[in-house]
């Protein structure tokens, strides 16, 4: 088992600039209960079923396995709401990995940034591109996003 420690930031699209290492993730979601979710994600050439917790604060468990291809594909035609597709950006600032998700679909025009510490009270450094935290709002959770795509909020429209 892993402990994942995250934080997740809404990117203010005036600034930011798409630069970095890109990946294209499918994912989808066979259980969206807020006790635990269970995701099928391909990301790339690769494929993952991970299973995560509910989270304490911005940590949570995190159980990731690697899948066949072909299984994460039949899979995928197994979820409840159509899969969420993205393009990863992997940028270095300050020494950390960040993850810069640019979402499409019905989820076009959200823009997430998600970066993974050491511990819970670990300080960062925010890139200038970062807007604001999300960490703690489960809206932008992509368990809620599959469900409630980001084009159909009401203050998107």
């Amino acid at each position: 088992m892993a402990k994942e420690i995250e934080r997740k930031f809404i990117i203010d699209k005036n600034i930011w600039q798409p630069t970095g290492k890109t990946l294209p993730i499918r994912q989808g979601y066979l259980s969206t209960d807020p006790e635990r979710t269970i995701r099928v994600r391909i990301a790339g050439e690769d494929a993952f079923l991970t299973i995560k917790s509910k989270g304490t604060g911005i940590s949570r468990d995190e159980y990731e396995y690697k899948i066949p291809y072909s299984d994460a594909g039949n899979l995928l035609q197994l979820v409840a709401y159509p899969p969420i597709v993205k393009t990863r950006y992997k940028i270095v600032f300050e020494g950390k990995l960040w993850d810069v998700d640019v979402f499409s679909g019905e989820n076009e025009g959200l823009i997430l940034a998600e970066v993974e510490l050491d511990s819970e009270d670990e300080v960062i450094t925010l890139p200038k591109w970062v807007k604001y935290e999300v960490t703690n709002d489960a809206r932008f959770f992509n368990s809620y996003l599959t469900a409630h795509p980001y084009k159909r909020w009401e203050e998107n429209s």
